[in-house]
């Protein structure tokens, strides 16, 4: 798990900076200004994730175990469903995929939350 969290904490975190270019750069000119706020919060929250799964990686090198696995794999599936869900809401203007997003929300806090409890039991 060491390794797989760590490459896709270092893809994730590529994509998130090309993502931010990409909203600040081709995006600035074609996106009302409140679709490129969703869409740079989309970037912003893959980045802070992006870190977390390094940080996951970490603990289940240091700690491995069911709780730091978890961590991993919500962290992925938050920054699939969040910021993939504003990416595609600012990209097609179809707000209703706004409805996923609390989803991917939901994901980051209990990958949070067993990454504590990765550290604490292990």
């Amino acid at each position: 798990m060491e390794r797989l969290f760590l490459t896709l904490g270092a893809l994730s975190g590529a994509i998130g900076v090309a993502a931010g270019a990409f909203g600040a750069h081709a995006l600035r000119a074609r996106l009302e200004p409140r679709m490129l706020e969703v869409f740079e919060t989309g970037a912003r929250y893959q980045m802070y994730h992006a870190l977390a799964l390094i940080a996951a990686a970490w603990i289940a090198g240091r700690w491995p175990g069911t709780w730091s696995t978890a961590s991993g794999w919500l962290f992925l599936a938050g920054t699939l469903f969040f910021s993939g869900s504003l990416f595609a809401m600012a990209l097609t203007g179809i707000r209703a995929l706004g409805a996923i997003t609390p989803i991917g929300g939901v994901c980051f806090i209990a990958g949070w939350i067993c990454l504590a409890l990765a550290a604490r039991t292990g």
